[in-house]
Formats: C-alpha cells, sequence, structure tokens
C-alpha cells in the first residue's frame, strides 16, 4: 500500500512539473519580442539636432558664467565647488531638455510594438536569436506628422 501510494504522488509530482512546463512554452510562445537599436532611434528623432543645439548653448552660457566665477575666486575649494554646481546644473538641463524625445519615443515604440502585436520590446543588442527589428518602424513613426501639431 505505501508503495503505490509514492508511486502515484511521484504520478501526481511529475505530472503537475510536465503540465507547469507545457503550460510556460504555451506563454512564451505567445510572446513576440521587437528589437530597437536606441541609440539609432534618438539620432533620427526629428528634434534632436535642435535639441542638442539648445544643450550646447546652454552648457556654454553655463561654462562662460563658471569660468567669470572661478577666475574671480582664489580659493581651490571654492573653485572645485563653482565647477561641480556648473557640471550638475548642465546635466539637470539636459535630461529636462531630452526628457520629451525620451517621451516620444517610448510613445512610438509602444505604438509600433502594438500594430505589430509585438509584446516585449529590447535593446537589439540583448537579442541573441530571434525577434523583429522595428528600429525603421520607430523611426518612421517619430518622424510622422502628429494630429493637433
Amino acid at each position: 500500500m505505501q508503495t503505490s501510494s509514492r508511486r502515484f504522488l511521484w504520478v501526481l509530482a511529475l505530472s503537475l512539473l510536465f503540465g507547469a512546463f507545457a503550460a510556460s512554452q504555451a506563454a512564451a510562445a505567445e510572446e513576440k519580442v521587437g528589437g530597437i537599436d536606441p541609440q539609432r532611434v534618438l539620432f533620427q528623432h526629428p528634434k534632436y539636432e535642435g535639441t542638442l543645439k539648445q544643450i550646447k548653448e546652454i552648457a556654454d552660457s553655463k561654462q562662460e558664467q563658471a569660468k567669470v566665477a572661478i577666475d574671480k575666486e582664489t580659493d581651490n575649494n571654492k573653485k572645485a565647488e563653482i565647477f561641480q554646481t556648473m557640471r550638475r546644473e548642465i546635466a539637470e538641463e539636459e535630461q529636462k531638455l531630452m526628457q520629451p524625445l525620451f517621451k516620444d519615443i517610448d510613445l512610438a515604440v509602444r505604438t509600433v510594438a502594438t500594430a505589430k502585436q509585438v509584446t516585449v520590446v529590447v535593446d537589439k543588442t540583448a537579442l541573441f536569436y530571434g525577434g523583429v527589428d522595428i528600429t525603421d518602424d520607430v523611426v518612421q513613426e517619430l518622424k510622422r506628422p502628429k494630429s493637433g501639431n
């Protein structure tokens, strides 16, 4: 009796294990992976060049202001503090100016992924095998005229 109980438990455990494996395989089969080249997408964003120009202008202005302040200062610690403050302010401005581009890219990726029934999108360098490259489609979506603009 005890042997048949053990055998039953083993059969039950194996059938549950195989059932779980089959279910996970079925779920994985439903996933459609897309890949993008995020750098290429960003560089081809219609507003990228203008944003870079704005960032450069702000950086040049802040660097000039910092240079004037540093030249007036005699304390090296204060000079270093002025320099670090300038670097932080430039980084904050860059992030603020780039955020709308990242938002546009996110929306374009979601739009293309939905249209192509892609359920997962990753950097295409992370794809070893398989997947669909949707980079060109995302770039085209970014360049498409938006309603209301």
